[in-house]
């Protein structure tokens, strides 16, 4: 092995993803800009190696693993509520960001594995790099291997993880093997030595707002945009003082405390970004829960985007306790178009088992809210978790077709770290491989089988159309067979999907329609269909615009 005489450089890396799908508006990769920006106060000359900055993507196999989807999505559909059926590579091929790499002659290598759904994809990126570029230390950090530091070290090709958040433990690495000196002192360092593993437990910033803003000039900005404008993303809190069982972040070990940042740490960072902004998002678990934090902080931001047409997200939503008249009505001034609200489900049993508490008055507050001052809204519930039934998620489903929010339904996927991935351990339960621990795969075949959460994945896609229906006609469409073929590839999407519906309503039978305007049938649990299709001819379906 040849060592780089350089020991200046660092190049941090973004892995590519294999998936049925990528949502690029949440890819930027903010923490490791974070990062960067502390290893350069070490006096480093730190690159960041996006491999999702790329418009490439290839259709590849689908693992072995995940063989029993092909009944799922086995065919194409183009109606507006279809699922996934192309498996592909997200980003620059593993050889093509090896060479990148080495281009740059890094003396260490930072590798980002923040989901334990990905991290073969961040273990095969590292295997790539070592062999093209063997001289240089590979690190990885996240959440992957945070939880699971052993199996990651157990990769030969891997030197160093560290554990919890990074970005003093990185730099403080990197300055140690640049100067030649301890290791062990380094919070939450994992590494082999000749006769052992050394781990130590993870590390967390007390003081978020001693960190420097992030080397945002290292990001493709460019790549992330949206209508010409820049897209960025804001974490303003770290953790969560709840404890839903589902949750790696809640109250976990593996997160640490709940911390927010400063409202004027917060600005100053959103001035450093706000040259040619469209979107900002804010990746928090739980924005607005500290009401005067929320308004101070947003009562200063509304000031200083006046006039620049900044759209502003919350998509990991929001706990509807904490969002009150004021808090919408300040959220509406600053730019926010859309409510993402967290419900998680009506069930009194699930909520127990989720450790949530039953938020549905607070919930419906904010529904109502919201349309009064016309933000659209979005609701997440949660199905097919351990222990939870099929027909209490569609009571789930039924209970938000009358109300004005679109359904945003999560399968349920074992989340390392969380109270529930232990007991699916216990039970057994947990899938054999890491990459099922994610929602497009239905991980569980528990209590909620595998069928029964692909059909309630389209019903709630239908339910949606429906409510996308009400909004354009002023009215849902009436049960009608289908009838004739669409023989012309250039059908109109959304009346052919009418008809889908309307045949769906009729028969409780779900279709898809191919690129070549072929009619097929999907696999569905027909009890959960009929039942969804007796009980919403009682339900008044709202869709999501003001008068509907």
């Amino acid at each position: 092995m040849h060592y780089i005489s350089d020991r200046s450089r660092i190049v941090l890396v973004q892995p590519p993803v294999e998936d049925f799908y990528l949502t690029r508006k949440r890819t930027q990769p903010s923490g490791l800009a974070l990062i960067a920006a502390c290893i350069r106060e070490k006096g480093f000359k730190v690159e960041i190696l996006d491999c999702l900055a790329t418009k490439k993507s290839k259709i590849i196999e689908w693992p072995d693993e995940f063989s029993y989807l092909k009944p799922f999505y086995g065919r194409k559909d183009v109606s507006s509520f279809c699922l996934f059926h192309e498996f592909r590579h997200f980003g620059y091929q593993y050889d093509h960001a090896a060479n990148l790499v080495k281009k740059r002659q890094p003396f260490i290598v930072g590798i980002s594995s923040l989901f334990t759904a990905y991290s073969n994809e961040a273990l095969k990126t590292a295997k790539a790099i070592k062999r093209i570029h063997p001289g240089c230390i590979i690190v990885m950090g996240g959440h992957h291997p945070t939880i699971f530091p052993e199996q990651v070290l157990s990769c030969p090709e891997i030197d160093f993880v560290l554990r919890g958040e990074g970005e003093t433990s990185m730099a403080e690495l990197c300055t140690a093997l640049r100067d030649g000196t301890g290791l062990k002192h380094i919070p939450g360092i994992a590494f082999r030595d000749k006769t052992s593993t050394f781990i130590s437990p993870p590390h967390w910033t007390d003081n978020l707002d001693a960190l420097p803003l992030p080397a945002i000039d290292l990001i493709d900005s460019g790549f992330y945009r949206r209508r010409k404008k820049n897209s960025i993303m804001v974490i303003s809190s770290r953790g969560c003082p709840m404890k839903c069982s589902y949750c790696s972040v809640s109250a976990s070990s593996f997160h640490g405390p709940f911390r927010q940042r400063k409202t004027e740490n917060v600005i100053d960072e959103i001035k450093q970004q706000i040259h040619n902004t469209g979107f900002i998002d804010f990746e928090d678990e739980n924005l607005c829960l500290k009401k005067q934090w929320f308004i101070s902080l947003f009562t200063q931001i509304k000031k200083l985007c006046r006039g620049r047409n900044i759209e502003f997200r919350a998509m990991n939503g929001l706990f509807p306790p904490s969002v009150d008249e004021q808090v919408i009505c300040l959220m509406k001034e600053a730019g926010f178009k859309t409510l993402n609200l967290s419900l998680g489900s009506i069930s009194k049993a699930q909520l127990k088992r989720f450790r949530r508490p039953d938020v549905r008055t607070a919930f419906e507050r904010a529904v109502e809210l919201a349309a009064r001052y016309r933000l659209e809204c979005v609701s997440y519930i949660i199905a097919a978790a351990p222990g939870q039934s099929a027909e209490s998620s569609l009571d789930d489903l039924l209970y938000l077709a009358g109300r004005k929010t679109l359904v945003g339904l999560s399968v349920y996927y074992p989340a390392p770290g969380s109270p529930d991935y232990r007991r699916c351990m216990a039970e057994n339960i947990l899938p054999d491989n890491f990459s099922l621990m994610r929602s497009s795969v239905f991980p569980l075949d528990n209590t909620t089988s595998r069928i029964q959460a692909v059909t309630l994945t389209r019903l709630s896609r239908i339910l949606n159309f429906l409510k996308s229906v009400r909004d354009k006609t002023g009215k849902i469409p009436e049960p009608e067979p289908f009838s004739g073929p669409v023989s012309d590839v250039h059908f109109d999407r959304y009346e052919v999907s009418r008809r889908l519906v309307q045949a769906f309503l009729y028969d409780g039978k779900i279709r898809g329609i191919s690129p070549e305007g072929k009619i097929f049938f999907h696999p569905a649990d027909e009890k959960l269909t009929r039942k969804f299709i007796e009980k919403i001819r009682d339900i008044r379906i709202k869709g999501i615009k003001s008068g509907s």
